[in-house]
């Protein structure tokens, strides 16, 4: 497999049970505090718990937009400059979370000419039965939309492959790639963080300038601080 042909790559192993268990209490405390604001400065959603801002939400939380091994893989899609666009979390609940498949852009590119590419940080076992993220391999390169190209998006398409996979695990996808979440059919919320980058000349989901902290500033390095672009 490769992140080329494909338009995803799964990396096993990123987080530590420990970072992923503290992840999810901070990601439960959030959606406690915040109540019904919780994702309001991106995006909410019917039936799942959605967060947003989560560069200035916990210090647990610096790895999914400083990890070595994910940012090669977002430099290899965008090339030398790009910056994080959005860091949000998404848990899907019970009975809940079937997404149309979509693209993370607007419009079909060329192959190569990629403007978004996104990360998924596994907080939970992603699982067939509990609503994990499908794609259709190889879409990233297909010259379509899938708002075009499907006249049903939340139907199974022939071609979609379930992301199923262990918690720690991060899944890079070319955003352009044909995505969505399945519909979580357990009694638990599948959890998710989503670190999505773009193209340093493209205009970020949170515009990170106007929303860093003080206190999120001054702990980041100069390296983190250039990925956020603060």
């Amino acid at each position: 497999m490769t992140l080329d042909d494909q338009g995803y790559l799964p990396l096993p192993g990123i987080l530590s049970e420990t970072q992923v268990q503290t992840m999810r209490a901070r990601f439960d405390e959030l959606v406690q505090e915040e109540g019904e604001k919780a994702g309001t400065e991106v995006h909410q959603e019917a039936g799942t718990n959605r967060l947003s801002d989560l560069a200035n939400k916990g210090a647990c939380f610096e790895v999914c937009f400083t990890h070595p091994k994910v940012l090669a893989c977002i430099r290899h899609v965008l090339g030398d400059s790009f910056r994080l666009s959005s860091l949000n979390g998404r848990a899907a609940l019970p009975g809940a979370g079937l997404q149309g498949m979509h693209a993370d852009w607007g419009e079909a590119v060329e192959p190569g000419d990629y403007y978004v590419c996104n990360s998924i940080w596994l907080l939970s076992d992603f699982t067939e039965a509990n609503g994990a993220t499908r794609v259709i391999p190889g879409s990233n390169r297909s010259r379509q939309h899938p708002k075009e190209a499907l006249e049903d998006a939340t139907a199974p398409h022939p071609d979609q492959v379930v992301l199923t996979a262990k918690a720690g695990t991060v899944v890079i996808f070319n955003s352009h790639t044909w995505h969505g979440g399945t519909l979580n059919q357990t009694d638990a919320p599948r959890y998710g963080l989503h670190s999505y980058y773009t193209r340093r000349d493209q205009k970020q989901q949170t515009d990170q300038k106007a929303y860093i902290r003080p206190e999120t500033r001054a702990r980041l390095s100069e390296a983190a601080c250039t990925i956020l672009d603060v």
